[in-house]
């Protein structure tokens, strides 16, 4: 813990093609399984019961449907697990196992069982921002990231896509702006974005603040 009282390490995880539990199966685990269907991980849900959406994933095979309440063993062969039943003795059950496992857990609203938590996430593209409390309030984070959410334009998709060709194309160059020049290109861009100024070649731009003539 830092002295700012803020525990946990901020990473994003590769899940493509990883297998990814969820045990429950109603509103809260759509969610878990929204997300991780995001990342492009491979989910089974287990649950004797499902939402409609989820039965929908189930029936279109994408995702894996295991029909009866948690058993030891669910987690085998597993990178992550999921618990949204509401129930805290299966949210213990799973973290044991889990732990034994090696496998990390979250629970949901139950941060005594969570081996990691979830953030607030805003997506544009490639484009990702994650706002976390560490389980002190989910309330709080969503509020936050809807408060950035606003300020996020969805052709912040489209800018991140030329921002990594622009990088890209001056490194086979041989050309590395400083940070600050970045800094001060990425600003002037970004306000242009925001501003709704669509009218101009955001590409060209982008490489003029940075001294470097377009191909």
């Amino acid at each position: 813990m830092d002295i700012w009282g803020v525990s946990g390490y901020p990473i994003i995880l590769e899940l493509s093609g990883q297998a990814c539990v969820v045990i429950g199966g109603g509103q809260v685990a759509e969610r878990k399984v929204d997300g991780l269907l995001a990342a492009d991980a491979a989910v089974t849900v287990v649950s004797p019961t499902l939402t409609g959406v989820l039965a929908a994933l189930a029936r279109e095979r994408r995702i894996a449907h295991v029909g009866r309440r948690y058993r030891r063993g669910d987690l085998a062969g597993q990178v992550l697990a999921f618990v949204a039943t509401g129930d805290r003795r299966v949210a213990a059950a799973v973290a044991r196992e889990g732990r034994r496992r090696g496998v990390w857990v979250n629970a949901a609203d139950d941060p005594a069982h969570c081996d990691f938590y979830l953030p607030s996430v805003i997506r544009r593209g490639r484009l990702l921002v994650a706002v976390a409390t560490a389980g002190a309030s989910p309330a709080l984070a969503r509020a936050v990231r809807e408060e950035i959410e606003r300020r996020l334009p969805a052709e912040y998709a489209a800018l991140t896509q030329t921002v990594a060709e622009v990088r890209r194309d001056l490194r086979a160059r041989g050309t590395s702006p400083d940070a600050a020049t970045w800094n001060r290109a990425l600003a002037g861009t970004m306000r242009d974005v925001s501003a709704g100024d669509r009218g101009h070649d955001t590409r060209a731009r982008l490489l003029s603040r940075l001294g470097a003539a377009s191909a």
